[in-house]
């Protein structure tokens, strides 16, 4: 996906240190995802962020893309032994075996609370308006590897939780829960 950039924007401060965290705040960041896999993703990606630079995670997207076939999660929750040590030799994602771990155990959870409710993002929005703290205790009891950072920037990052944009910012005002 190509995403023009405006210069001319005054954006969030952490955004503006390189164009893959401009494109995702500018297009992302507040948004809510089109489609469970898409959830999904957003929700794999701040599990693999917890100790990285969200930049770090944003340069490997494509990586994770292929290794994690699309986030499928039909297809992730089916992973044996196979692909688990397919995925700790690949060099494009970042090889952590407990976040591996919990991925394929969240594509699980994702897939049963997808045929439970009708689809993951019908799940959440049946949760209504809880605070941070009540999404934490959810998200802590639901998922694996899901403290109370990782559950809070999903949330922020899809829309869930409002977003504090830096003052100026274009996209001040713009984000919020639903």
């Amino acid at each position: 996906m190509t995403h023009v950039l405006s210069s001319d924007l005054r954006r969030c401060a952490w955004a503006e240190q390189h164009p893959l965290l401009r494109v995702y705040h500018d297009h992302e960041y507040g948004v809510r995802p089109p489609t469970d896999a898409a959830l999904f993703e957003r929700l794999t990606l701040e599990v693999f962020q917890a100790g990285l630079s969200w930049l770090t995670v944003l340069k490997k997207r494509e990586g994770f893309r292929r290794a994690f076939e699309d986030f499928d999660p039909a297809a992730v929750a089916s992973y044996g032994e196979c692909e688990r040590t397919r995925l700790m030799a690949d060099p494009e994602i970042v090889r952590n075996g407990a976040k591996i771990e919990a991925t394929i155990h969240n594509a699980g959870v994702v897939v049963r609370l997808a045929r439970e409710h009708g689809s993951f993002a019908a799940w959440l929005d049946a949760q209504g308006q809880l605070g941070r703290a009540e999404w934490v205790k959810l998200f802590k009891r639901t998922f694996r590897f899901t403290g109370g950072e990782i559950t809070n920037e999903f949330l922020l990052s899809t829309g869930y939780l409002p977003i504090g944009h830096d003052p100026g910012c274009f996209r001040a005002g713009r984000d919020g829960a639903r």
